[in-house]
């Protein structure tokens, strides 16, 4: 690709005289842990990153995280940072290499180069980190963890709007779709693995670390629909009300996050698919139902909306990323968040617009690519004129048949 050899032609130059002059700065500030002040023009001529690529990350199951968890001494923070630092890197150069082979066009576009550079100083600062040795060394590295979270708050919406802008120049809808996937879900496995981290140092009942040990998949869903009541009142004044049915009292461990993202976004598609099909009827909204279902290896939920349905047309394109039935209205619709959080409820009413995806179609195939990574699927049945049912499967922790990475 035209973008490698860019990169290959960088690192054959000298060091300019003005970063040979900037790197004692460079190392204070990675030894200050500001990533925010790292020059990122410094680091494109390393060759850790191509290095690292060629290695794989290490494949942890939340089963070994939840039986390695809490034990009586600290021990258990340092193995957890050990881990994270040696993994960590070896991801992020899995992701720049991803961008650094995008079509050369596409990856000059500000706001993904912009993106592509905010993980080269992530990588240079997690990597640069030295080797963890004792408990100290633990806690400046959690910190380090903890801001890196934080100032990667903003990465999904250059992701999104930075596709947006490019998008005239794809001509391979395989490339973006596989480049997003790869992106989302790596963007998923971090969040989680770092959260992890960071939650093993609360007490916090039911949970180690940042799995949930007797999650409870109907108290789960009732929360999102009480937050997506919320939206949908705001948006039209009115939403339907939610039956929940099937093994409503099934309780086991499992890590949340990603069913804080994807429940939502199903039942705001459900939602505005009910409200906008009968809002010229007199007679009260039909309910929104969901059924759960549990077995020895999967839980599935099922969210059936009587909304109308859609036409086969639609319903091929609903797994595009970019696509949207928003872009087909110009009524007003409920706003899509792509991203989730601990706090997902409270973090949302929060945020500025610039975190709203509304018509960006991001919620289905993101949905549909952090259930493939749980080791489940995400389906839709249509009725045309009648409604949908989605379906959201997703492996348990303690399958004996699929393990959740």
């Amino acid at each position: 690709m035209l973008f490698n050899k860019f990169y290959r032609y960088l690192s054959k130059l000298p060091t300019p005289i003005h970063q040979q002059t900037r790197k004692s700065s460079t190392e204070k500030t990675i030894h200050d842990q500001r990533l925010s002040n790292i020059t990122v023009t410094s680091f494109y001529c390393q060759t850790a990153i191509e290095q690292l690529a060629l290695k794989q990350s290490t494949r942890l199951s939340p089963l070994t995280m939840m039986y390695t968890g809490k034990t009586d001494d600290d021990r258990y923070l340092l193995r957890s940072a050990q881990y994270l630092h040696k993994d960590l890197p070896i991801r992020l150069a899995h992701r720049i290499t991803d961008f650094r082979n995008l079509p050369f066009v596409v990856a000059c576009n500000p706001l993904l180069l912009e993106l592509h550079e905010h993980f080269i100083k992530i990588f240079h600062t997690l990597h640069s980190f030295p080797p963890i040795k004792t408990l100290e060394h633990e806690k400046l590295y959690t910190q380090l963890l903890k801001d890196t979270l934080d100032c990667s708050s903003n990465t999904l919406p250059l992701l999104v709007e930075g596709f947006r802008e490019s998008k005239r120049y794809i001509k391979q809808d395989t490339l973006v779709r596989n480049f997003l996937d790869n992106a989302l879900t790596f963007r998923l496995a971090i969040k989680m693995l770092i959260e992890h981290h960071l939650e093993l140092r609360k007490t916090k009942s039911n949970h180690i670390g940042l799995i949930c040990t007797s999650f409870s998949p109907k108290k789960h869903i009732e929360a999102s629909v009480e937050y997506v009541q919320e939206l949908c009142q705001a948006a039209y004044g009115i939403a339907p009300d939610v039956t929940i049915n099937g093994h409503v009292n099934s309780s086991f461990p499992y890590i949340t996050p990603p069913l804080s993202y994807i429940v939502p976004e199903m039942l705001k598609n459900a939602f505005r698919a009910t409200v906008e099909y009968h809002r010229k009827s007199k007679d009260k909204l039909p309910k929104v139902a969901v059924t759960i279902s549990v077995d020895n290896d999967e839980l599935l939920l099922r969210i059936k909306d009587r909304g109308g349905g859609m036409p086969s047309s639609l319903l091929k394109k609903i797994y595009d990323y970019h696509f949207s039935s928003n872009n087909l209205s110009d009524e007003p619709s409920m706003l899509s968040y792509t991203d989730f959080d601990n706090h997902l409820y409270d973090q949302l009413a929060k945020r500025n617009t610039q975190h709203r995806m509304s018509g960006y179609g991001f919620g289905v195939p993101t949905s549909r690519a952090y259930c493939e990574y749980l080791n489940g699927s995400l389906t839709y049945e249509t009725m045309a004129g009648i409604g949908t049912d989605v379906y959201i499967r997703v492996a348990l922790l303690t399958s004996e048949n699929r393990i959740v990475r």
